[in-house]
């Protein structure tokens, strides 16, 4: 299991528990963190959108171009922390990672 620091849109910080193998984005979705998640995790919808912290995020696998494609869309895009949390696997590796929910498009 991992811990993750997820702040929600309000600023609402918490420690959320997650098991290895699930997504950043079931884990935010299932703890309403403010995620909706329309796509199911598909890369395709950006409802997950997310920013890792700068200490994390050149931890993570690099996102593939069809992340970026759609991130880069998105009115609040970051590119160094925006990522799509359905991207994102989580696994012990990634305990204390902090993460904030993108304000909504």
């Amino acid at each position: 299991m991992a811990t993750i620091h997820a702040t929600d849109r309000d600023g609402n910080t918490r420690a959320l528990s997650a098991y290895d193998g699930t997504t950043l984005m079931e884990v935010l979705r299932d703890e309403s963190m403010g995620v909706e998640a329309i796509c199911g995790g598909q890369c395709a919808c950006a409802t997950c959108h997310c920013y890792i912290d700068s200490e994390w995020y050149e931890r993570l696998k690099p996102a593939e171009d069809d992340e970026i494609d759609l991130l880069s869309s998105c009115d609040y895009y970051n590119e160094v922390a925006s990522r799509l949390a359905c991207q994102i696997l989580v696994s012990k590796e990634l305990t204390g990672i902090q993460v904030t929910v993108a304000p909504g498009e």
